[in-house]
């Protein structure tokens, strides 16, 4: 399982620690250093059944300073594919990718739900 993640990034760290300590095991990859191609995030909005606007990071700096939340509703499908993937700070992390299914940011809820856990009681 592919775990994508911007490690200076508060949900990431806290969606880590959620997976190790449940032992699933992942293999990390860092979104800036390593960002995600064109092909991979077509796959992954495919998978994920999600509205491609989840897979914007829209609480980031690089989307605000785009003005991409007036601009977004205007551009087709294509077009902002392409302009995810030239830089891994405008896509939503952390994300999980078992090879058939994808899972974007954390909430508990979600994730217990796309790992097969029964929800934990406090």
């Amino acid at each position: 399982m592919l775990f994508i993640e911007y490690p200076p990034c508060s949900t990431c760290r806290k969606a880590k620690k959620w997976l190790d300590e449940r032992d699933i095991a992942h293999t990390d990859r860092h979104i800036r250093d390593d960002k995600p191609t064109l092909e991979e995030l077509g796959l992954w909005y495919r998978l994920s059944g999600l509205p491609l606007k989840r897979f914007f990071n829209t609480s980031g700096t690089l989307y605000k300073s785009l003005g991409l939340k007036d601009k977004l509703p205007s551009m087709s499908e294509d077009e902002q594919l392409k302009l995810l993937s030239t830089d891994g700070m405008l896509v939503k992390r952390p994300i999980v990718i078992d090879g058939e299914r994808v899972l974007v940011g954390f909430k508990e809820k979600e994730w217990l739900g796309f790992f097969g856990i029964e929800e934990e009681k406090g």
